[in-house]
C-alpha cells in the first residue's frame, strides 16, 4: 500500500480515528529536503502496510492541521497512534533512521 494524501477535511478521520498508528509527513511541492525522504516514506508504506499508515498533509493547500499541531519547518513527520501524537521528527533523514525512529517509538518493523 503506497502512501494516502490527508487534508485539513479528512484529518480527523483518516489519522486520529485510524485503528493502527500513521505515520503524517508534512510537506510542500516547493520543499526540497521533503522530496528527498518522498521515495524513503513510500517504501516505508509498502514494507510496514499493516502496521502503520504513511499518509502525506500538502500544508499549502490544508494549513489549519498544520498550524494546530505547531509544525513550524517541514519536513515535519508526526507519528499519530490512538488519536493522539505519539512522537515526532523535523528535517529529512534517510530511511533507515525513520524506520529506526518508528521502532523505538513501538512500530514493529
Amino acid at each position: 500500500m503506497s502512501s494516502v494524501k490527508v487534508t485539513d477535511e479528512s484529518f480527523e478521520q483518516d489519522v486520529l480515528q485510524a485503528d493502527k498508528p500513521v505515520l503524517v509527513d508534512f510537506w510542500a511541492e516547493w520543499c526540497g529536503p521533503c522530496k528527498q525522504i518522498a521515495p524513503a516514506l513510500e517504501q516505508i508504506a509498502e514494507e510496514l502496510a499493516g502496521k502503520v499508515t504513511v499518509a502525506k498533509l500538502n500544508i499549502e493547500e490544508s494549513p489549519t492541521t498544520p498550524s494546530r499541531y505547531g509544525v513550524r519547518g517541514i519536513p515535519t513527520m508526526m507519528l499519530f497512534k490512538g488519536g493522539q501524537m505519539a512522537s515526532m521528527k523535523v528535517g529529512a533523514m534517510p530511511k533507515a533512521k525513520i524506520v529506526e525512529w518508528l521502532t523505538e517509538a513501538g512500530v514493529a518493523a
